[in-house]
């Protein structure tokens, strides 16, 4: 088994590049797999975490409903966005400067064969996270991601996670409002979610802008530390 994940950072970079990186990166660890099982191999399968800051995009998860998208075509392009519908879970949300998003590509069975744990793994990698910052953030029952004022009027989304997986290999991942513009999740309903709000560290601060290289840091300090993973 190798706990080794290979950290890269892309920058920022358009939506439709990263994704076709992840397919490629994903392709060839399930690749490998097919191959180690035909040919009685046992070839060690890479890990990848891909850090990323997409310009203006809407993401709809393939169980999505298009409706949750409140612009047309033309409307998408007078704000400068660019729209996808993508093959992750869940439903829409909005990648942007400011955020931080994190594409895990493992090989769970380097680790642990079981997607729930994973996506909690996911969760409280960003709850400690946040918890380093004095937040108190949470699951919230039924919804996927890190909110903060759960079960009171003020609940509010601070971090999305949306994945898949194949052959116990997975993509995509999650995405941490740090330096964000709110302002363009008003033209969603944000995971399909109606009545709740969406956040962002730096607000939750009162801060003008938070430092995403930390923020990384301890994100990388927790993962390490939850999946008894060494990242190179």
């Amino acid at each position: 088994m190798n706990k080794k994940i290979q950290l890269q950072d892309l920058g920022s970079k358009d939506y439709k590049s990263a994704w076709e990186y992840q397919e490629e990166l994903f392709k060839d660890i399930v690749d490998l797999k097919i191959k180690n099982r035909r040919e009685e191999l046992d070839l060690q399968t890479p890990n990848y975490l891909l850090f990323v800051e997409h310009p203006h995009v809407y993401t709809l998860g393939k169980s999505g409903d298009l409706e949750n998208l409140l612009l047309n075509e033309k409307q998408l392009e007078a704000k400068g966005a660019a729209f996808y519908k993508i093959n992750r879970g869940g439903d829409i949300t909005y990648h942007g400067p400011g955020q931080i998003v994190g594409y895990p590509i493992l090989d769970l069975e380097n680790f642990f064969t079981d997607i729930h744990k994973y996506l909690r793994f996911l969760e409280e990698s960003i709850i400690l996270t946040l918890k380093e910052y004095g937040l108190e953030c949470e699951r919230s029952e039924g919804e996927t991601g890190v909110w903060l004022g759960v079960g009171t009027p003020f609940a509010r989304k601070i971090c999305a996670m949306g994945v898949r997986a194949s052959r116990w290999v997975t993509m995509h991942g999650f995405a941490l409002n740090v330096n964000v513009d709110l302002g363009y999740f008003d033209n969603i309903i944000p995971c399909g979610i109606r009545g709740k709000a969406v956040t962002s560290l730096n607000v939750e601060l009162g801060v003008e802008k938070v430092d995403e290289e930390e923020v990384k840091s301890k994100i990388i300090k927790h993962l390490t530390q939850l999946f008894g993973a060494e990242f190179v």
